[in-house]
């Protein structure tokens, strides 16, 4: 996929979004169709999820074997922030009943999606998902924000040093809490602090390189949760 069409794919997700924005704030609908024809785990299923925004919504268009060859369940919505992600967690997540949620997100709070956010708040929303989880005896995998450099929508806004403040948030709440943290950013990361043009034509979303550097780690990430008692 090159820049031109990312750019135009992510200008018209904002726009979907704002315009859905009165009726459907977290867009709840997206996956209502598809959840309403998931049945419960079978004996013995380890069913996995991975719940994000953009990065794990062109994740399955980049590499759709990965998630067939798996069955994991994608649950990405394009350009959302971390609120609206925690609105949809129990119908996108807990209703469909997963032993392990792969959690990433942030970088659109970081962007200003929907307005500027306090970093703390942000990771509250991260806690949040992560305690509903945990609570319906789901394993959580936390996953680290993937470098960015700049933001090709949001030219004004430095990345950097919010991405590494909530990093180290996220970490240290996963260590805290006993959780599985899935550190993408030092196999993504170049001398710049964003990531490679070899591994994203916009600076922001992986491509098929990228992805595929990160589906060993999601793996074993997904095999350590599992282990966790």
């Amino acid at each position: 996929m090159n820049k031109k069409i990312l750019t135009a794919i992510i200008m018209f997700a904002a726009i979907g979004a704002h315009a859905q924005n009165n009726t459907d704030w977290a867009n709840i609908k997206r996956y209502e169709a598809a959840n309403s024809n998931i049945q419960p785990p079978a004996a013995g299923e380890k069913r996995i999820i991975y719940m994000g925004d953009s990065i794990t919504d062109f994740w399955i268009s980049n590499d759709s074997t990965f998630f067939k060859s798996k069955g994991y369940i994608d649950r990405g919505i394009s350009g959302q922030t971390t609120g609206q992600m925690l609105v949809r967690f129990r119908e996108d997540v807990i209703k469909l009943q997963p032993a392990v949620v792969v959690i990433l997100c942030g970088i659109n709070d970081v962007a200003q999606n929907n307005g500027p956010s306090k970093i703390e708040d942000v990771m509250g929303n991260i806690a949040s998902m992560a305690e509903l989880a945990k609570a319906h005896h789901i394993k959580v995998v936390l996953s680290s924000l993937t470098p960015a450099h700049d933001f090709p929508w949001k030219p004004a806004i430095d990345p950097v040093p919010s991405i590494k403040v909530l990093n180290k948030m996220i970490k240290d709440y996963a260590d805290k809490n006993g959780l599985i943290y899935l550190d993408y950013f030092n196999a993504l990361v170049d001398d710049r602090r964003g990531m490679p043009k070899s591994l994203s034509n916009d600076g922001v979303h992986p491509n098929l390189a990228g992805y595929k550097i990160m589906e060993p780690l999601a793996e074993k990430a997904i095999a350590a949760a599992l282990k966790k008692k």
